[in-house]
């Protein structure tokens, strides 16, 4: 097994309470990394810090509403505070999806996805950077292939995530001289709650996952582990040269022709 260089490394990902964030904080803790878990819900982010802290690791939990701006700030500094200044890695995961057009957006609806998908990319991604510095950590950003190819009725979430995969280019092409590097993971369909949280019922859920087998060319959805996996490469020493991608793991889905 190759070191990943990532035992008692500090990371952050937010969204750590389900899906492919929560995965990706049991891959960190599994390197010896030490966590801190940001996401809204407390009592989920205590469970995943209890299964962390079961397995030897160490976790930190901050449940905080990442669209808070002062909020946030404060939730920064203290997990700034509780590793003594150390900050290697942040994991940037936590997002949303709702179905809508052009014509059915409504404004409110695409200043929550921004919020949610992008703005608190950016500011997470500031507020870290001197830390990044100090330690030649990076950023990886959970994008989507919606970010890379257009798809119907899912506007305000497809540019949200177009525009983490142009943070994450622009962002990587600055702050290079830093020594910090910034990636970006695009899946296609993975199954977490991300969609059910985003309208859909236990029934239409369960078609759009076997039409999902249909429309990506590997003839399966994703799974959250495997996305971490990825995320886990890109934030560790044997990535050390690459910066500003954005990586599809999507089973193929970007290559296809819409249908």
């Amino acid at each position: 097994m190759l070191d990943t260089g990532l035992s008692n490394k500090t990371a952050i990902v937010t969204g750590a309470s389900s899906g492919i964030g929560k995965a990706t904080s049991f891959a960190f803790a599994r390197e010896g990394a030490r966590v801190a878990l940001i996401a809204r819900n407390e009592n989920r982010l205590k469970s995943v810090a209890k299964e962390i802290e079961s397995g030897g690791g160490e976790a930190f939990v901050v449940p905080v509403d990442i669209t808070e701006i002062v909020s946030l700030k404060k939730a920064f500094k203290k997990i700034i505070d509780h590793f003594d200044g150390q900050l290697d890695i942040l994991v940037n995961a936590a997002g949303i999806i709702a179905s809508g057009s052009i014509e059915t957006t409504t404004l409110d609806d695409w200043d929550k996805m921004f919020a949610i998908n992008l703005r608190s990319v950016f500011y997470l991604s500031q507020l870290a950077i001197p830390f990044l510095e100090k330690s030649k950590g990076n950023i990886v950003n959970v994008s989507s292939v919606t970010g890379l190819r257009a798809f119907p009725n899912v506007l305000s979430y497809g540019v949200s995530k177009a525009g983490v995969d142009q943070l994450t280019r622009s962002a990587a092409l600055e702050l290079a001289p830093k020594g910090i590097r910034v990636n970006a993971v695009n899946p296609g369909v993975v199954i977490t709650d991300l969609h059910r949280r985003g309208g859909m019922d236990d029934k239409t859920y369960q078609e759009f996952l076997d039409h999902s087998k249909t429309t990506h060319p590997l003839g399966r959805v994703g799974k959250s582990e495997e996305v971490a996996d990825l995320i886990l490469f890109l934030a560790s020493s044997r990535a050390s040269w690459i910066t500003g991608v954005t990586y599809s793991i999507d089973g193929g889905r970007a290559q296809t022709c819409f249908r």
